[in-house]
């Protein structure tokens, strides 16, 4: 799920100035590994070697390509993966919750021969599946970075409940747009940004990363994820399956905490996913200050997850920090990799 709420955050990280274009994303315009799991495939891009070995799980409404500029950047082997139904794998059984996610990801990387320990790196959505995954199997988890993980476990009920209020006009949205890639249809438009002259429509398949196509992206790798949202049904009853389980796995996390010991844990909260500028209204730019301070508040809940735990924030980073500021989310990585080959378990 994108932040502030629903499909709003993904406009507004399209005003964050970001690094340079990733290298090498080549790699995601193409199949890696189809590693077959309970009858369907998973797609997994694994590079490197060493231990432990640094495994990515994307946002809502993402797959590998996120890490575009993370993943390659990491001296140790790395998988990145496409969720069932999204990128290059195949549907998956129903309902999309983050166990299903979790098994079906550790189920991929034993078939594939990746061996644990794994250091987890969830995005937004992804940390509810890394989390899950870590509650499922912690004897094979080495560590966990948080990147302004999805934090409606955490969040108050007032505020999940609106949360929760928003699933459904998203839903049907993407149901609309669902039936018109299946068809062939031309696709409808939603809901976009604001503007100086009031509400915009944009098409479908703008809501996928940032907005398509991605400015950090090639024009090969733009051109394989275009084609991919405009021709995948598979895509949409993904995501419109995940939003619909956020609940479940939110109650999920929050009637399953299970401490990480000392393996150690990073929380990586955006501090400026509105942007705000000189011409930000003040009361409006007052709103935001407040959103972003329940967010850091929030987030540092998960610090108790384990006694070697640190919240790192990035002022500069919308939503997306792996791509606004991406040696943050690098540097912790690897600071986890050290901690991690200094005392193996």
């Amino acid at each position: 799920m994108k932040k502030p709420s629903g499909l709003a955050a993904l406009f507004c990280a399209l005003l964050i100035v970001t690094a340079p274009a990733a290298p090498r994303d080549n790699l995601y315009t193409h199949p890696g590994r189809l590693v077959t799991v309970a009858g369907h495939h998973i797609n997994l891009y694994c590079v490197g070697s060493g231990s432990p070995t640094v495994v990515f799980d994307s946002g809502w409404e993402d797959w590998a390509p996120a890490w575009a500029i993370v993943q390659p950047a990491i001296a140790a082997r790395t998988c990145s993966y496409d969720r069932a139904g999204s990128g290059f794998s195949d549907p998956g059984p129903m309902p999309r919750t983050s166990v299903q996610i979790a098994t079906e990801l550790h189920s991929a990387l034993h078939t594939a021969g990746i061996p644990a320990p794994y250091i987890l790196v969830g995005h937004s959505f992804g940390s509810y599946n890394t989390r899950v995954f870590a509650d499922l199997y912690m004897p094979e988890v080495a560590g966990l970075v948080l990147v302004d993980g999805e934090d409606g476990d955490v969040e108050s009920p007032s505020q999940r409940a609106k949360d929760v209020a928003a699933f459904g006009p998203t839903v049907a949205e993407l149901a609309q747009c669902r039936d018109a890639v299946a068809s062939g249809a031309a696709l409808p438009t939603i809901p976009g940004p604001e503007s100086s002259t009031g509400p915009t429509r944009v098409p479908c398949n703008d809501q996928f990363f940032r907005g398509l196509p991605e400015r950090e992206f090639s024009p090969a790798l733009n051109a394989v994820v275009l084609h991919i949202t405009a021709t995948k049904p598979a895509l949409y009853d993904a995501v419109i399956s995940e939003m619909q389980q956020m609940p479940w796995d939110e109650h999920y996390l929050q009637t399953h905490i299970r401490s990480f010991g000392n393996r150690p844990v990073r929380v990586l909260t955006a501090q400026n996913h509105f942007a705000d500028s000189a011409k930000t209204p003040p009361a409006l730019h007052q709103q935001h200050l407040l959103f972003e301070q329940a967010e850091a508040r929030q987030q540092a809940r998960w610090l108790t997850l384990s006694s070697d735990s640190r919240q790192i924030f990035a002022p500069r980073s919308g939503h997306y920090i792996e791509l606004d500021q991406p040696q943050l989310v690098i540097d912790a990585i690897r600071e986890e990799i050290t901690i991690v080959r200094a005392h193996p378990r």
